[in-house]
């Protein structure tokens, strides 16, 4: 954005983490820029487009979280059905994925494009539970590292609402928000639900 003369610091990016980046975009380029609609339109298109070139690039090689593939496996072999979620659109997330041979262990991978609006609102979640056949949100644990992934959660009116510290989010931030859980890293899921049975 700096490089468009949109001055953001990372303390204003803060509370967006987790949103839909295309979102967290426009309000930026909204609240500074002089432009007209379409002007505005036009620049936020440029930005979004240099950021998916930047992040695609920058994770062709992060690993991920560490424990997490062996939870997700975990989980799964254990009868669980799993989601995910994520402020990133579709062609920033499948790439990830697929480098990580990840697409065989979910049920459902939404991405922000896939929504008309993302977190805090639930429909992330709402389109995983329709893609994975869930019917009830009494059967839902939502997990995730931003205090907007346990607004969703709670908007949702899901059954569990984790925050996990394996990511961005702090254990005050977390803390603030409404949950049930809140545990080290996403890869102490499997014990958290052994012990919930």
């Amino acid at each position: 954005m700096g490089k468009r003369e949109i001055t953001v610091s990372a303390a204003e990016i803060g509370p967006w983490r987790g949103a839909a980046k295309r979102a967290v975009i426009r309000h930026f380029v909204d609240l500074q820029s002089k432009l007209n609609e379409a002007g505005r339109q036009k620049l936020s298109a440029e930005i979004y487009r240099a950021f998916v070139e930047q992040v695609n690039e920058a994770y062709k090689t992060v690993p991920p979280v560490e424990g997490a593939e062996e939870a997700i496996r975990k989980l799964r072999e254990s009868g669980y059905l799993i989601a995910t979620t994520t402020g990133f659109d579709r062609e920033i997330v499948m790439p990830i994925f697929k480098r990580l041979a990840w697409e065989k262990y979910f049920a459902a991978m939404v991405a922000s494009d896939d929504v008309a609006e993302g977190r805090p609102a639930p429909y992330m979640l709402f389109h995983a539970m329709e893609t994975a056949g869930v019917k009830s949100v009494a059967e839902v644990m939502a997990v995730g590292d931003t205090p907007l992934d346990l607004q969703a959660a709670s908007n949702a009116g899901v059954r569990g609402m984790v925050g996990v510290l394996s990511g961005v989010g702090t254990r005050e931030q977390l803390s603030r928000e409404p949950h049930t859980d809140i545990i080290q890293s996403v890869a102490d899921l499997p014990a958290l639900l052994g012990r919930k049975g």
